[in-house]
């Protein structure tokens, strides 16, 4: 995640800082307290307890290494600025697989952002990068895991 642009809304952008400011501050205190006593429990050459904390702490700054990354990338965006005549980043979508006939609604977002489960899909997915630009009555023919689908475009919105 080196120099791509990560878009939030100003709510998942205070989320996402928030989350790195605790991970900062109280992370590191966690990490660092974890450390401390398992030195305290003797031999660190025979202390897995300790290479387990250490681990963690590595684990814990590679974390905050990539967060900060995202966030010198990080770009907020005000949905009132979006043009909804054509599906952009952010953009909530109503749409047609021609197949099936079955209706679904994603929301485009980051990939920071992403979450399938909630309807949230990143706009370098497959579907997401299929969408992008389409206009309502459009149709996206996209190459995805389980094969070639094709969706007709219903709605745009926020």
């Amino acid at each position: 995640m080196s120099n791509k642009i990560s878009y939030f809304t100003k709510e998942s952008y205070e989320k996402f800082k928030s989350e790195l400011e605790d991970l900062k501050s109280n992370g590191r205190k966690e990490a660092a307290r974890a450390i401390a006593e398992a030195r305290e429990k003797g031999d660190l050459s025979e202390n897995a307890e300790y290479d387990a904390a250490r681990e963690a702490q590595g684990l814990l700054e590679l974390k905050i290494s990539e967060m900060d990354k995202i966030m010198i990338n990080a770009r907020v965006i005000d949905a009132a600025d979006l043009d909804m005549s054509k599906v952009v980043v952010l953009s909530r979508v109503k749409i047609k697989h021609t197949g099936n006939g079955k209706e679904l609604v994603y929301q485009l977002v980051s990939e920071t952002e992403a979450d399938p489960r909630i309807g949230k899909i990143s706009v370098t997915s497959p579907i997401g990068k299929g969408l992008l630009g389409k206009a309502v009555g459009e149709v996206a023919t996209i190459q995805t895991p389980g094969g070639l689908a094709t969706f007709e475009i219903l709605d745009i919105g926020i």
